[in-house]
């Protein structure tokens, strides 16, 4: 992955090697980087944010300078040792802000400790339907652990790293995102990452598409304020899901931010950066009751809550917005 811009720090939870980038001051924004990225994703609007907040952005286990051991890869593993590592560097409550399958994480993290979180924030995130690209599909085919292999040979990566970072440079937004994609495979040529992906993969996604979702548990979101950034074009999560996720929480505020890909916070760092402080700001922290938790639970929707797309009009987030 990319050279940190960032002074790299480390903690060990329960024996692991966890990496982490720490600065800012003010309320804690917990920045959760997507499937085999790291906390460089976030690089573009760490000091913007950090002007106001506390910034935390781990890399998760299995990913760029964490350890990367035989364990337990699940969202709902990755939510405990998200709260493991809070516990650790002396932090109580977050604003947390998860891309991608780290949006997921967030989602979990939100549902599992309450009582940690002030607020939510999805980005481009898993969990909001079963669609994704067919590329994160593959990950969970058979062989997939030993064809990377031949194919993050040295030549061979060279070769596939630069022909997708000279597709990300063409004006479409069609391979926008291959910039990031050559930085992922380029970061398999570690068999231990790699082994970690598949792991990763395989407990959210399968042929069909993504398994874990958050529309059962969607109506929790009223006792949590809850923002949803999403890319017009993105080629990794369909931009409708963003319909599905005004329609599991209405209370949610949603942007839809236009020229922009599956790295929002990456093609438009300063509007990004902006829409995050402004949510921020407007909201209170949720306050976490058991008596209200338990009784949400009580009058839980009986059956599975299908995370059905009508046709909203979502609002775009205005140039300088």
């Amino acid at each position: 992955m990319p050279p940190s811009r960032h002074d790299v720090q480390y903690a060990t939870v329960h024996g692991h090697r966890r990496a982490y980038v720490k600065v800012g001051q003010g309320p804690v924004l917990l920045l959760l980087h997507g499937l085999g990225c790291d906390h460089t994703t976030w690089s573009p609007v760490i000091d913007a944010l950090a002007r106001r907040y506390t910034v935390l952005a781990p890399d998760l286990l299995g990913h760029g300078l964490s350890d990367k051991p035989r364990a337990d890869y699940s969202v709902g593993g990755y939510a405990n040792g998200m709260r493991d590592l809070l516990t650790v560097l002396g932090v109580d409550k977050v604003t947390v802000v998860g891309h991608s399958f780290g949006g997921g994480i967030a989602m979990q993290f939100a549902y599992q400790f309450p009582e940690r979180t002030e607020r939510l924030v999805l980005v481009a995130s898993g969990g909001l339907g079963p669609e994704v690209s067919p590329a994160i599909r593959a990950i969970t085919t058979p062989g997939f652990h030993q064809a990377m292999g031949l194919l993050t040979l040295p030549g061979v990566r060279h070769l596939g790293v630069a022909g997708l970072r000279r597709l990300a440079a063409l004006p479409t937004s069609a391979t926008r995102d291959l910039g990031e994609v050559a930085d992922i495979y380029d970061s398999f040529k570690d068999p231990h990452a790699r082994a970690a992906i598949r792991h990763v993969v395989s407990a959210v996604v399968d042929w069909k598409g993504q398994i874990v979702t958050m529309a059962d548990r969607a109506y929790l979101t009223q006792a949590m304020p809850m923002c949803v950034v999403w890319g017009r074009n993105d080629q990794v999560i369909p931009v409708r899901h963003a319909n599905n996720a005004a329609a599991l929480a209405p209370g949610a505020r949603v942007e839809v931010i236009p020229n922009s890909g599956h790295f929002p916070h990456k093609d438009h760092p300063e509007r990004f950066a902006k829409i995050v402080h402004d949510f921020v700001r407007r909201t209170q922290p949720a306050s976490y009751s058991r008596s209200r938790w338990r009784r949400l639970l009580a009058q839980a929707p009986t059956g599975a809550v299908a995370p059905a797309a009508p046709a909203l009009q979502l609002a775009e987030a205005a140039p300088g917005a």
